[in-house]
Order: structure tokens, then sequence, then C-alpha cells
């Protein structure tokens, strides 16, 4: 599933500087009456766009990849920027250097003059240097455009940018809400900071499993956080319980760091429920997508079950109708109608467990 996230990431790169470079080569060539040298009809423009679209597509992509995976992602976001910005530029220096000197290696073989044409004919040529500051601008403006979609979720980005959540409209949604076992005797214990930093490497794991199971991050309040899908796509593949569960293990996974940094491996419990929800976008200077419907409410009275039914995860009767049964890797455990508080009416309770071997 990573190499399925990282496969539409480039995907994404490629296309979207394809368009770029699509956009610099017609205005760079529009007010030409006749076509380059190196070009014999005008669908050669086409050709190059492409083939630049792809090279700097990677090297976008190479870049995010490295800095995903490195201490520089933990670094303030300007560093970020431009890390990636000089990674992509060396790559578009190379790339020059390696053409001219594959050209010149062709017709001529002669050093010096390689040499020469590389310092003049490069490095001072107007069209080499457009396309340097053509390649900032671009590359600055789809690191904003990805820092927009981490912070507030590339489909909700989207819905936004098309106007689709401006009149409240109405959807099924699958919610998950996941809350940190014992979390205010952690933090008498750890104190601010540290328990801040808690929180910060628990949602850093978890942010892999929730990609994994194609779910989205609602909203982050504290040390819980609720998760929700559109309900077809959250209960199939059992996806509700894999992000839970998925979680948990990597948090074992990684049991030596949290013993040696914090002195105990956090534990969370989790709940999941699904209905009607209203969607609309608010705000006017801070937007964001709000989901209002007591699908939520009923959720965090769920959710406060946990503890005193002597669960790790409760799902709703309302959700288990709609869950796939074929194969599960998951038991569940009727456990009957639980008043919840605030509420006027039980509602059937699920509690949830992988299946032995």
């Amino acid at each position: 599933m990573r190499a399925q996230v990282q496969a539409k990431k480039l995907l994404f790169a490629i296309l979207a500087w394809t368009g770029a470079m699509s956009a610099f080569v017609f205005f760079r060539y529009s007010q030409t009456l006749e076509v380059p040298q190196w070009a014999v009809s005008p669908g050669d423009f086409a050709t190059l766009a492409i083939y630049l679209g792809v090279i700097f597509g990677s090297l976008h992509w190479m870049s995010n990849l490295i800095a995903d995976f490195s201490a520089i992602n933990r670094l303030p976001y300007i560093f970020s920027v431009i890390f990636k910005g000089l990674f992509l530029l060396l790559g578009a220096t190379t790339l020059a250097y390696m053409t001219q000197y594959l050209n010149m290696w062709a017709l001529e073989n002669h050093i010096a003059t390689l040499r020469q044409m590389l310092t003049v004919h490069i490095l001072y040529s107007p069209s080499f240097q457009a396309l340097i500051v053509y390649l900032v601008v671009v590359r600055v403006g789809l690191a904003f455009i990805e820092q927009m979609a981490l912070l507030v979720g590339p489909r909700i980005l989207l819905n936004i940018g098309m106007g689709k959540y401006h009149k409240p409209r109405y959807e099924q949604r699958l919610f998950m809400y996941l809350d940190m076992v014992a979390s205010t005797t952690h933090a008498e214990s750890l104190g601010d900071y540290r328990f801040s930093r808690l929180i910060q490497d628990c949602f850093s794991l978890l942010t892999e499993t929730v990609n994994n199971n194609e779910a989205e991050i609602y909203r982050y309040m504290g040390d819980a956080v609720l998760i929700h899908w559109p309900l077809e796509k959250g209960v199939k593949h059992d996806r509700c319980m894999n992000i839970y569960f998925e979680f948990s293990q990597q948090l074992n996974w990684q049991r030596r760091y949290f013993e040696e940094h914090y002195g105990f491996v956090p534990k969370f419990k989790a709940a999941a429920h699904c209905g009607q929800v209203v969607a609309a976008v608010v705000g006017v200077q801070k937007q964001e997508i709000s989901f209002f419907s007591d699908v939520i409410n009923t959720l965090a009275r769920l959710q406060d079950q946990c503890n005193p039914l002597g669960q790790r995860m409760l799902l709703s009767g309302a959700l288990v109708s709609r869950l796939e049964n074929n194969h599960s890797e998951y038991q569940l455990t009727n456990l009957g109608p639980v008043k919840l508080k605030g509420k006027q009416h039980s509602i059937e309770v699920y509690g949830v467990k992988p299946k032995q071997g």
C-alpha cells in the first residue's frame, strides 16, 4: 500500500510538472514564427513538454521522498522548501550539462570546445536563466499546495477549491474516534512539553496507516483524533478496524523507542459509528469542511464506554450491519444494548478483537 501511495504522488508530480512545462514551452516559443533548429515540427514542442514534465516531476517526487524519510522532515518548513528547491535546481543543471555534453561529444568530441560551451551556452543562456527562475516559482507554488494539503487534507483542499461544500449537502459518513488511554496521568508525569512530543510521535506513526486505509483526518483534539471516510469506502476491507489495530501494532513495534524516551508505550482506545451528516464549508478567513450531525456526538459517548465495558474498540450496531462479513480478520462480540450518556435510547454495541491464529 505504501508503494501505491508513492505511485500516486509520483503521478501527481509528473502531471503537475508536465502542465507547468507545457505552459513554459508555449510562452517561450509562441512568439517565434519559425520552429527552432532542434524541432522538426510543432509536435516536437509537446514532446519536449512531456519530456521535461517527466524529468522534473520525478525530481520533485524524489526530493519529497528524501525529505519524508530523513531528518529534513522535522526541520522548519522553510528549510524543507529550500532543500527541495536546491535538489530540483541541481537536477536541472545536471540534466542541462549532460544533454549538452552528449550533443557535443557526438558532434566534435573536443574537450576545450565542450568546456567553453558549458560555461557560455548553458550558464549564460537567457533561456536557461528563464527556466531556472520558472523552476523556482513552480517549485515554491507546488510546495505551498502540498503544505496546504497536509494541513487540511488533500480531498478537503480539492473539495474547497471546487466549491463542492459551499452549500450544505447530506452525506453518509463513517467516523472513528481514537483517544489515548490514561492521557491525564501521562500528561502530569511527563509535563506539557514532553507530553506534546509524545503526541507528535504517536500521530506521526498514525499517518501511514491512515493513508494505507484511504482515510482522512477530520480533526486533532489534544491526545485524540477524529478520522472519517465516505461510508462505502470505510466499511470496505474492514478499513475502520484495520486502522486501529495496525496503529496499535506500530506502537508496539516502536516499544523500545517509547520506553527510552517516555518510560512507557502509549495505548489508545477507539470507537466507530456511521450515519447521515450535513457537510458544509464554514469560516471566512480560515475555512474548513465541518460535519453537522448527532453521529459525532453519539460516537464520543460510545468511545466513553470502552473502559466500563473493558474493550479496546467498540462499534455501533448501525455500523456492524453495514460491514462486509466475508473472511473478516476480526471477531465481533455483541455486548447488547447500551444506554449512552445524554441519549434517550440505547444502541447496540459490539466489541472488536483480532481473530486468533
